[in-house]
């Protein structure tokens, strides 16, 4: 690897381990064995390449996802229970990309007096989003469409919210079923009034 890769590759390690708020630029430096001025000649900054670092971590997390959704599509051919599947699946994920989960929270915390950090976010939406609608519904890709946007803002918001809780408190984090049941009572409250 050349040293700009191997920065990205430490910053993407150092927001697992530390996390986007106490990396500094000597931790990337130390961690991909590349000096200090080299961030500044790759990157212009440590903040832009802990955003390049974060939105390119993000996408290959967003493959892991992805091979949960496969995984729960040979479950079943009932979606009820492919839905539930992916929710359960999704602890590994949790597990195994912690740091990442925790750093993105850390992050968007930021946005509000970062706005390069705050732009950065916002440009991955849309992307984000359809890539979420495709990967829930087992496809490789959907159309740039409002309502597949509306579908993924919807997974995403779910997806971010219970990422949330399992941070918080792992062992009270909502299992697939909880998902499924959570799913029907508020369809049946909001799409079928009483």
């Amino acid at each position: 690897m050349g040293n700009r890769e191997d920065l990205m590759a430490g910053a993407k390690r150092c927001l697992y381990e530390k996390g986007y708020g106490r990396t500094t630029a000597r931790d990337i430096a130390t961690t991909s064995g590349v000096s200090l001025a080299a961030i500044g000649y790759h990157f212009g900054s440590k903040d832009a390449l802990l955003n390049a670092a974060m939105i390119e971590a993000i996408g290959e997390m967003g493959m892991a996802l992805g091979a949960v959704v496969h995984a729960a599509n040979q479950v079943s051919e009932d979606p009820e229970e492919r839905f539930a599947a992916v929710w359960d699946g999704l602890i590994g994920v949790f597990v195994e990309h912690r740091g990442l989960w925790a750093a993105q929270f850390e992050a968007l915390a930021q946005t509000g007096h970062a706005p390069d950090l705050a732009r950065a976010f916002a440009e991955t939406q849309k992307d984000g989003r359809l890539g979420l609608a495709a990967l829930f519904q087992g496809l490789p890709e959907v159309p740039d469409t409002e309502e597949e946007i509306t579908r993924g803002a919807f997974y995403q918001t779910l997806l971010a919210g219970y990422a949330a809780q399992w941070l918080a408190a792992p062992d009270l984090a909502p299992s697939g079923q909880d998902f499924l049941r959570g799913l029907r009572l508020v369809s049946a409250s909001v799409l079928n009034p009483r």
